[in-house]
């Protein structure tokens, strides 16, 4: 008896392409958003060093162990564990930190481009509002804004106003600049202010355990309701 073969169908050439074509595009933004991705730097944030200081926690006591950008954004956590960086929630920390640099999520000043020796200048400047101001105020309506501009850059100036707002720094009042980390520079009524590189800028600070935390919190409790009913008995 001859044996019976079961043919697999053969999928139209217009569909293998196709298919093809997804798989590719599916590995390349795979690749673009892989956790080998190394970043580049910013001019607030040009070096290893600045990094490990504006996350805080202590990080920045390893910088020597780090001492490239390429190597910040691509050792792994058992490599970072034998270069001394411990505990583990410390590397836990670096390693969130790093994901949220590779996405462009910053701390405050990380959107800064305008930096000189890690000190930024910023100002407010007054812009023309959006439509839904423009038609609700007036068609002169404004709005304050604070941007990243040397003290020196005329108020008027054309390429002033089209700068993007400083995230996390608003204005108050008529034109005081407020946020976190900001200075004020003297003399000038608070309306230009600085933004300088400082250890912990960006930290993300431990909350405070309870009763020994979330694992131990129930043998805490226990214990110590054991311990008030030994003492009411005696």
């Amino acid at each position: 008896m001859k044996s019976l073969s079961i043919g697999i169908p053969r999928l139209p050439s217009s569909l293998l392409s196709c298919m093809l074509r997804s798989h590719n595009t599916i590995r390349q933004l795979h690749a673009q958003t892989s956790p080998s991705h190394i970043p580049s730097p910013t001019p607030f944030v040009p070096d290893t060093k600045t990094f490990l200081s504006l996350i805080g926690r202590n990080l920045s006591q390893h910088a020597a162990k780090i001492p490239t950008w390429e190597s910040l954004f691509s050792l792994k956590s058992m490599q970072l564990r034998k270069l001394g960086v411990e505990p583990a929630r410390t590397r836990r920390y670096l390693l969130w930190w790093r994901d949220k640099f590779r996405k462009g999520e910053y701390g405050i000043g990380g959107d800064l481009q305008d930096v000189k020796d890690s000190v930024a200048h910023v100002r407010v400047v007054e812009v023309p509002a959006d439509r839904s101001s423009r038609t609700l105020v007036g068609p002169d309506a404004t709005k304050k804004l604070v941007v990243n501009a040397p003290p020196d850059v005329p108020i008027n100036e054309p390429k002033l106003r089209a700068l993007k707002p400083v995230h996390g720094l608003k204005v108050q009042g008529a034109h005081t600049i407020v946020g976190p980390f900001v200075e004020p520079v003297k003399g000038t009524g608070r309306s230009i202010a600085t933004v300088k590189v400082q250890e912990g800028m960006w930290e993300q600070r431990r909350g405070e355990k309870i009763d020994g935390g979330e694992r131990r919190k129930v043998q805490v409790r226990r214990k110590r309701k054991l311990e008030e009913l030994r003492k009411a008995r005696a």
